[in-house]
C-alpha cells in the first residue's frame, strides 16, 4: 500500500525538496552500488544537505523533453495505452521508499519507465539487456506501488527503439527493501556517511565536504599502513599494465604508418590529425602581466600525495 502526493503544478525546487524525504528510483541503483554515475555517498549528501541543488545538463533536459516521444513509441510498438501519473508515491510499510514514475499503463497492473540513451551506449542495451541501475529502478517502483509488471522503453538517439517487460521478483524486491532500509537507518537517519567505493562520485562528495585544509595541521596516520602498501603494489601493477597498453598502441601506429584509419571485423582504429590551440600563459604573464592578472582565475583545491616515511 502507498500514499500519493500530487506533483501537478509543483515547482522543480519543491519537487527536489520532496525527493530528499526518501529513497527514489534513481537513487536505488546508487544505494545498491550499481550506478556508474552516482554512489551511496552522493545519495547520502543529497538527502542530508539542507539546500536543494537543481542540477541540470543537456542530457537531462533531452531526457525530460523526449519522455513524451518515448511513451508514444511504446504505445505504437505494444498497442498499450499509458497516462501520466503526476503523483509522488510513498510506501506506507516502508515510508523511506518513494517513487516518481514516468507513466502508468492503462488497464494493466503496470508502469512504464522512459529512457533516452546515446548511440555510443547501445551496447548496454544489446540482446535484451538492461543497464543494472535502470533495472533496479524499475524493481524499486514495483516495490513502492505494488505493481506486478514494469515496462522500460528506450530510444537510442538516431539509431533504435527498444522496450522490455520486467515482472515481479519477490526475492530480489525483498533484498532491495532490506538494502534500502539499512541505508536509510544506518546512514541517513544517523547522519553516518557511507564508506567510499572508489567511484568518481565519491571523489566529488569528499571534495565538496572537505574543500580546504587547516594550515600546518597534522594528525597520526593510524591503521592505514597495510592499505598504503597495497596502494603502492597497485601503482606498480597499473604502471606495468599501462606500459603494455602503450606498447600495443605503438605497434598499431607502426603498422598504420601515415594511414588515418585501420579496420578489422571487430575494431576500427583511427590515428587522425587534431588541431589544438593553447594559450601561452607563460609568455602572456611575462609580456602582458596586466592582462594576465585581469583574467587570472584563482581556485583552491586539495592535492593528495603519498610518500614513504
Amino acid at each position: 500500500m502507498y500514499e500519493t502526493i500530487s506533483t501537478s503544478g509543483m515547482s522543480r525546487e519543491e519537487w527536489l525538496r520532496l525527493r530528499k524525504s526518501g529513497i527514489g528510483g534513481s537513487d536505488a541503483g546508487a544505494v545498491c552500488g550499481l550506478n556508474p554515475y552516482a554512489s551511496p555517498m552522493s545519495v547520502f549528501r543529497d538527502k542530508v544537505s539542507a539546500g536543494v541543488e537543481a542540477e541540470d545538463n543537456e542530457s537531462m533536459r533531452q531526457g525530460r523533453d523526449l519522455e513524451d516521444y518515448v511513451s508514444r513509441r511504446f504505445m505504437e510498438a505494444t498497442g498499450l495505452k499509458v497516462r501520466r501519473s503526476n503523483q509522488m508515491y510513498r510506501s506506507l510499510e516502508h515510508p523511506f521508499m518513494i517513487a516518481d514514475v514516468d507513466r502508468m499503463v492503462v488497464g494493466e497492473n503496470a508502469g512504464l519507465e522512459c529512457k533516452t540513451a546515446s548511440p555510443y551506449s547501445s551496447g548496454k542495451w544489446k540482446d535484451g539487456e538492461i543497464p543494472p541501475h535502470y533495472l533496479i529502478q524499475c524493481y524499486h517502483y514495483m516495490a513502492v506501488t505494488g505493481k506486478r509488471v514494469w515496462y522500460i522503453a528506450v530510444v537510442l538517439l538516431g539509431q533504435d527503439f527498444k522496450y522490455a517487460k520486467i515482472t515481479w521478483d519477490e526475492a530480489l524486491i525483498q533484498n532491495l527493501i532490506t538494502i534500502e532500509s539499512d541505508f536509510w537507518s544506518n546512514h541517513i537517519v544517523s547522519r553516518n556517511m557511507p564508506d567510499p567505493d572508489g567511484s568518481k562520485a565519491c571523489d566529488e562528495v569528499l571534495e565538496q565536504y572537505f574543500k580546504t585544509s587547516r594550515k600546518d595541521s597534522t594528525i597520526p596516520l593510524i591503521g592505514f599502513d597495510g592499505k598504503l602498501k597495497r596502494r603502492a603494489e597497485l601503482g606498480e601493477l597499473i604502471e606495468k599494465l599501462e606500459r603494455e597498453q602503450k606498447q600495443i598502441d605503438q605497434e598499431i601506429k607502426l603498422y598504420m604508418k601515415d594511414s588515418e584509419a585501420a579496420v578489422s571485423d571487430s575494431f576500427r582504429v583511427t590515428w587522425a590529425d587534431v588541431e589544438t590551440g593553447r594559450l601561452d600563459t607563460k609568455r602572456l604573464k611575462a609580456e602582458r602581466p596586466d592582462i594576465y592578472q585581469d583574467f587570472l582565475n584563482v581556485s583552491i583545491s586539495r592535492r593528495f600525495t603519498v610518500k614513504a616515511a
